[in-house]
């Protein structure tokens, strides 16, 4: 029996269970930290549900072997299959820095602020000491894995600055900046990312903004191809 199904009713139903989510945990919740709560966990979920399952996503605090540690993270998405250790500790999760893939701060809405906001936490990840190892294998050994270039984000329910040209002056930025943001969604009108071969942020409005956005970001993982492999013993030397 043929399905009466269509990719494009599929696709529009996934923007609208995320959007319908997020639009509910800001109209049920009154308290701003149940609030953030709430739309990390929707981000978070749909990461999870979306994303192949070498990826996992949660909200936690990233730590490198020079014992320096990162803001904490509304939403981390890390490797599961190769990371050897993930700390879980008083009730948070530590993340070693060679396990990271990217990292979002999650906002109700977007903002001048928040855009400021999520690159101070982003930068808290990037400026973290990544080990690399070489890598054995059957016929030898390949050389240690440059690290990888750590995708940083902002998430939203809505855009404030409807006008693109606003959102892009707030968005401009460096390409060596620690606080690049290479992209970002609000569910209610727009994704965005940063085009490295052009050196500049593209901003599009879409009515299916949040689809649009998980396969920008699906892209951008598969670029950023296997985490490092991680140097054991160089955090084993705070064992006392």
């Amino acid at each position: 029996m043929a399905l009466d199904w269509q990719l494009s009713e599929l696709l529009e139903n996934l923007h609208t269970d995320v959007q319908h989510k997020l639009s509910t945990v800001r109209k049920s919740f009154k308290h701003s930290v149940v609030k953030g709560d709430g739309a990390e966990n929707v981000w978070v979920d749909l990461f999870n549900q979306y994303l192949p399952e070498r990826y996992c996503a949660s909200r936690a605090f990233v730590v490198d072997s020079n014992n320096q540690f990162s803001e904490q993270i509304d939403v981390v998405i890390y490797d599961r299959q190769y990371s050897p250790f993930i700390f879980h500790y008083a009730e948070q999760l530590i993340i070693p820095a060679e396990s990271v893939y990217a990292v979002f701060e999650v906002k109700q809405t977007l903002s001048k602020e928040h855009i400021e906001a999520a690159r101070k936490k982003v930068a808290s990840v990037r400026r973290l000491h990544v080990t690399s190892l070489p890598i054995p294998h059957a016929g030898g050994v390949y050389a240690a894995k440059p690290p990888i270039e750590i995708i940083g984000g902002l998430l939203a329910l809505e855009n404030e600055q409807k006008m693109s040209e606003t959102l892009n002056r707030n968005l401009e930025q460096q390409k060596e900046d620690k606080g690049l943001l290479n992209i970002g969604c609000a569910a209610d009108d727009c994704f965005f990312f940063y085009e490295k071969n052009r050196h500049e942020m593209t901003v599009k409005q879409h009515s299916k903004a949040t689809t649009a956005f998980l396969f920008e970001l699906l892209s951008q993982l598969q670029s950023c191809g296997t985490v490092p492999m991680i140097d054991i013993h160089a955090y084993g030397q705070w064992l006392k």
